[in-house]
């Protein structure tokens, strides 16, 4: 075993050497542009492009020209969220989403109230997910999008998509969903979902960064949405830029990996994600998961460890890749808006840490991390009980 551990795969994971390697031409030999149409060059380019389009398309339920390329799933999700409130402002101007989205979710809902839009979020369970009756209790008859996460980025907690976009559907009313937590980990097809946009990650699924994707329904009905980048033709004028060609290569790449071991890696994934908890479990007292028990994606495991900071926790295991929230959130140095809107405490979420179990994850750095991750929360344990002891003969009389 070596060191360190890489136990946060919910923020990023390692480009697959099998991705690396169909990448590497499109730097060197096969650099052209996409766009460039008078050339070898530039045919090369987006004949790439558009096999990786029709590869990702077809692993989702889509047809090519439902994939907007993008620089990621925040991008993604501004495009669908402003894109769509504003191509369907005349209809109404009422947005929905759940409390516990990303920030990039929640920041452009807010950003739309500067333009007039009113938004609605939405609380959720303890588990995380949102129900169809809180929905329906929340729709009126100026709403016009509704944007849910699939799975969770910081509790893995996965919602039940499929019927809330099918009660939009008979509304009339646009459903996003940001999949970039959920797609290559768990069964994914937007048929099946029945969603009008999805927003999706590369660097999610061992594939690069900086680049993903958004589907936008083409039929049944169409979608229409207003480019929030402008500068050229592309991507059917929905995303001006030159278009990313080495990585959108390595994300359809990294895509066709993940869903061809879908089953057996998520099985595994999962084993290994039990293994950590019940030995975590085990081994300190009073821990207890954060999200759903069931509906959850294989490698999240978020715990709570009373008597434990995880920022604590961390700094003790410098060889130990995890996290105490979202790589967004610790950015920010504020306490899991996600864990609050759970009912924690900003106390409670102090002490919760968040694992990602991945691909590259052994039953040997697992028995290290729970090893190593017990001694440490029961020392820190032991600190504040002989301050606490302390603090009492101080104030004796």
């Amino acid at each position: 075993m070596k060191l360190p551990i890489y136990l946060d795969h919910q923020a990023t994971t390692p480009v697959d050497s099998e991705v690396l390697k169909e990448m590497l031409p499109y730097f060197t030999e096969k650099f052209g542009n996409a766009s460039s149409r008078h050339h070898e060059f530039g045919w090369t380019a987006d004949s790439a492009v558009e096999n990786a389009r029709s590869m990702i398309a077809a692993l989702i339920g889509a047809q090519p020209k439902e994939i907007v390329f993008t620089s990621g799933a925040t991008e993604s999700n501004n495009l669908a969220i402003i894109g769509g409130a504003r191509s369907y402002r005349d209809r109404g101007r009422h947005i929905i989403c759940t409390s516990v989205e990303h920030a990039s979710v929640l920041s452009a809902v807010e950003s739309l109230k500067m333009e007039g839009f009113d938004v609605t979020i939405l609380p959720v369970d303890r588990d995380g997910l949102i129900t169809l009756e809180t929905l329906k209790n929340a729709i009126r008859p100026d709403t016009i999008l509704v944007s849910v996460i699939h799975a969770n980025n910081e509790v893995g907690s996965i919602n039940q998509i499929q019927e809330l976009a099918a009660y939009t559907k008979s509304k009339n009313i646009l459903f996003h969903t940001d999949a970039s937590q959920s797609v290559g980990k768990i069964p994914f097809s937007v048929i099946d979902l029945g969603v009008d946009l999805a927003s999706l990650s590369s660097h999610k699924i061992y594939g690069p960064k900086g680049v993903g994707a958004l589907y936008v329904r083409s039929k049944r009905p169409k979608i229409y949405l207003d480019p929030i980048l402008h500068g050229g033709g592309h991507e059917q004028g929905l995303r001006a830029g030159t278009l990313n060609v080495p990585g959108i290569v390595g994300f359809g790449k990294a895509l066709e990996i993940a869903c061809s071991h879908l089953a057996i890696e998520s099985a595994r994934i999962t084993s290994l994600r039990e293994r950590l908890y019940q030995g975590l479990s085990r081994s300190i007292s009073g821990v207890k998961l954060n999200g759903c028990s069931t509906q959850r994606i294989p490698g999240n495991l978020n715990i709570y460890i009373p008597g434990a900071l995880g920022n604590a926790l961390m700094m003790a295991n410098p060889e130990i890749a995890f996290s105490s929230s979202s790589a967004c959130s610790e950015a920010d140095g504020k306490p899991s808006h996600v864990l609050r809107e759970m009912g924690l405490t900003d106390e409670q979420a102090a002490s919760c840490i968040r694992f990602g179990v991945g691909r590259t994850t052994t039953t040997e750095e697992i028995d290290y991390v729970i090893e190593k991750i017990s001694k440490t929360a029961l020392e820190l344990r032991q600190l504040i009980f002989q301050s606490e002891v302390n603090e009492q003969e101080e104030i004796r009389p």
